[in-house]
């Protein structure tokens, strides 16, 4: 790695780390601690995923015409000035003007991040600077999360007012860091997608392998992401009878699997069709709803049901872990050249939507129609493999296996190969 991607990497991880560092408490902070109710508590969440689905629309067009440097620096301030007025609100009107600060703040990181990375890697280093993402953001959400929860009292606010004040300071001391970033434009993998002279959204949606890799990549998250802290943990406590300690073990598990796994199976990917591996994560996770199933409603012991549903968790990590190197990268791939930031905004808005609609459907599923809810999630990771495999159709060669571009340079002495037009 160049010294811009190991601070975008450092963005990555640091921006998770805050993340974790607050949000998992935010609930117990607006509803005990500043004395506002649940029923404000639930607004300042909602507010988050509202916020995101406000600004990325806007932040794609942005990252266009500014580059993703200049607004990444906007969303940490926007970010930091959330955070710090956050730990300092005492009414309700405060703190959710606050938290949508924050929210837009952090949405908005998550696209410029991913475009800095396009510019700065090539076709050869892509999968494994996301695929180090994937494992810098899962390794900062968890630490960021073990060292909050050791900072709070909820008996004491100052406590919160501390933690949100280190969480504005780290936002700063990141723009400090990323104001040094020189950033490169690193060439495309297939040259033949015409320049963007717009930047509009009738262009993206006119792209019909994008659009098939939205809907594809809204029931990825829809079927997963949306399931962990809602449906799923519901059902295993209401189904499955897992404690509390089991469902953190399982939380656990999952990490740990990405950790173990992450770095292990980017080699097996990278040498695989894109679509055929996430053809295959649909299979993985259908097994991961099988064991699911057993936990919940089979007659097993309870020491068998808390491992089938410890390892229905672990299977998702492994999932998760084979997709960080190929969804990502083909987004940016599909992209014209120059509106990587535009198609990296598109899928992250795509992302947020199935992060808010997934936990609405599947917590009330999951906490009272146990055998509909396990179906219903099994056909939907079915329906991955299906649209992998539909989306295939719709690549080039080299698109959907960009190792076959090296294999032909060496083929032909150094020489590429001419690029193989879009199907229609």
């Amino acid at each position: 790695m160049g010294a811009a991607m190991r601070r975008i990497h450092m963005g990555n991880a640091l921006s998770a780390f805050g993340l974790g560092f607050t949000v998992p408490f935010l609930y117990v902070y607006v509803a005990q601690v500043r004395g506002l109710g649940s029923m404000t508590a639930g607004v300042v969440l909602a507010v988050f995923a509202v916020a995101a689905l406000v600004v990325l629309p806007f932040a794609g067009r942005a990252i266009v015409r500014r580059g993703p440097l200049p607004v990444l620096l906007a969303a940490l301030v926007t970010a930091a000035l959330g955070a710090l007025s956050l730990g300092l609100a005492n009414s309700a009107t405060t703190v959710v003007l606050s938290a949508a600060a924050l929210g837009a703040g952090q949405a908005v990181m998550q696209p410029s991040l991913a475009t800095m990375i396009v510019d700065c890697s090539s076709a050869d280093t892509r999968s494994r600077a996301f695929a180090t993402q994937f494992f810098l953001q899962n390794l900062g959400l968890g630490v960021g999360g073990l060292i909050g929860g050791h900072i709070v009292d909820p008996d004491r606010a100052s406590s919160f007012t501390l933690l949100f004040a280190i969480e504005a300071a780290m936002f700063l001391v990141l723009v400090v860091i990323m104001a040094t970033v020189r950033m490169p434009h690193a060439p495309r993998i297939d040259g033949n997608a015409p320049r963007s002279k717009g930047g509009s959204w009738k262009e993206l949606l006119g792209n019909r392998a994008m659009v098939q890799l939205s809907v594809l990549g809204f029931v990825l998250f829809f079927a997963c992401y949306g399931q962990f802290e809602s449906g799923l943990s519901a059902y295993g406590v209401e189904a499955a009878g897992i404690s509390t300690s089991a469902l953190g073990t399982a939380m656990a598990a999952n990490t740990a699997m990405i950790v173990v796994a992450q770095f292990a199976v980017l080699k097996f990917v990278e040498r695989r069709k894109r679509t055929r591996v996430i053809a295959a994560v649909g299979l993985i996770w259908a097994v991961a709803w099988l064991a699911a199933g057993y936990a919940g409603l089979g007659h097993g012991s309870r020491t068998m049901a808390t491992a089938a549903f410890v390892s229905t968790y672990a299977l998702f990590g492994l999932g998760e872990a084979m997709l960080s190197p190929t969804v990502a990268p083909l987004v940016a791939d599909l992209a014209p050249t120059g509106m990587a930031g535009q198609y990296n905004s598109a899928f992250a808005l795509v992302k947020q939507l199935a992060l808010a609609i997934g936990p609405a459907v599947g917590g009330p599923m999951g906490a009272s129609l146990h055998g509909p809810y396990v179906m219903t999630f099994l056909l939907f990771s079915l329906g991955i493999t299906v649209l992998a495999l539909r989306l295939g159709r719709r690549l080039t060669p080299v698109q959907d296996q960009p190792s076959l571009a090296r294999s032909r340079v060496v083929a032909q002495g150094g020489a590429a190969a001419e690029p193989m037009p879009a199907s229609a």
